[in-house]
């Protein structure tokens, strides 16, 4: 009898490690659509290893101190590749306890998720830093939260993955910018700049358009709204809500676009896109991000249907 207890208590014991060995082993591939069904808690995306990312660098401007081939038109040079971030522009830092993400700007490129997300709210805050590099030496500071990322990297100018883009410039905070061959439709008003040139910006009860780089659309880009960021150097709240293939963008709180029917122009065919891999830019302006959280959603938030 009491080898036989022995042999019971043996097999619970392999059953129990077989189960959580099952259940965390496969935690990391669960993506947040399907996570809705299990808890609604935020993931926090940053820590010191950046163990939920990956980097992938592009080409490198003549003006760098680096021992490597040099390009003076970045769009088009060949990228360093993934893994290999020679400058360390991408780093973490603590500050006050607190995680840091550091982005130097000095040569393009993308911090990116090792999964993909969908249905989920995305929070983080940000500010910039003084530093600025070429090609943009003399230009806006500015850097992008890509979401919905499809395909390989470097789709777009070397670089970036074929997304949606949550622009982050200076100015230009929520602007809605359609990259490669995934884009969107937004609802936008007409209007029209000193030189005569036609620019779209984001109205809830204006015509729903769809914008994406090429002739046969009318603009790739929906600007904001309204203009909600605060000084140089202030912390600023940046969201994305996901449902789908809709999403809304906030700056400090603050509807300012939306996207619909996000989708995906690949081998001669259009699929929907309601999901894909997250990449902060790297384009030449220092830039820092903490706080970063994913937390799964089912809906949107009520107070923002009418947007």
């Amino acid at each position: 009898m009491k080898l036989l207890k022995q042999c019971w208590s043996y097999q619970v014991l392999i059953s129990s490690i077989l189960f959580f060995t099952l259940l965390f082993g496969c935690k990391s591939t669960i993506d947040l659509d399907v996570k809705n069904s299990l808890d609604n808690e935020a993931i926090h995306m940053l820590d010191a290893n950046l163990s939920e990312w990956e980097i992938w660098m592009g080409a490198v401007h003549t003006s760098v101190d680096l021992d490597v081939e040099k390009f003076d038109n970045v769009q088009t040079g060949k990228p360093l590749g993934l893994h290999n971030d020679p400058k360390n522009v991408f780093s973490v830092q603590k500050e006050n306890g607190e995680t840091i993400l550091k982005i130097t700007g000095e040569i393009y490129g993308g911090l990116t998720t090792k999964n993909e997300y969908g249905n989920y709210h995305l929070s983080v805050q940000f500010k910039w830093g003084d530093k600025k590099w070429e090609p943009r030496l003399n230009t806006k500071r500015d850097s992008g939260i890509l979401y919905h990322a499809q395909g390989p990297h470097g789709a777009f100018w070397n670089v970036w993955m074929a997304s949606l883009e949550f622009q982050v410039q200076e100015g230009d905070c929520g602007d809605f910018i359609a990259l490669g061959n995934v884009y969107g439709d937004v609802p936008v008003e007409r209007l029209v700049k000193d030189n005569g040139k036609p620019y779209y910006i984001y109205n809830s009860k204006g015509v729903v358009t769809p914008l994406k780089y090429g002739p046969e659309f009318v603009a790739s880009q929906a600007s904001k709204s309204e203009l909600h960021e605060k000084p140089h150097g202030q912390w600023n709240t940046l969201e994305i809500y996901c449902i789908g293939s809709e999403s809304i963008h906030l700056v400090n709180g603050i509807v300012v676009n939306r996207v619909k029917n996000a989708r995906y122009n690949i081998d001669g065919s259009t699929i929907q896109v309601v999901k894909g891999k997250i990449q902060l830019q790297s384009e030449a302006a220092e830039v820092y991000y903490k706080n970063l959280t994913l937390t799964p959603i089912s809906s949107f938030p009520s107070k923002y249907t009418d947007f």
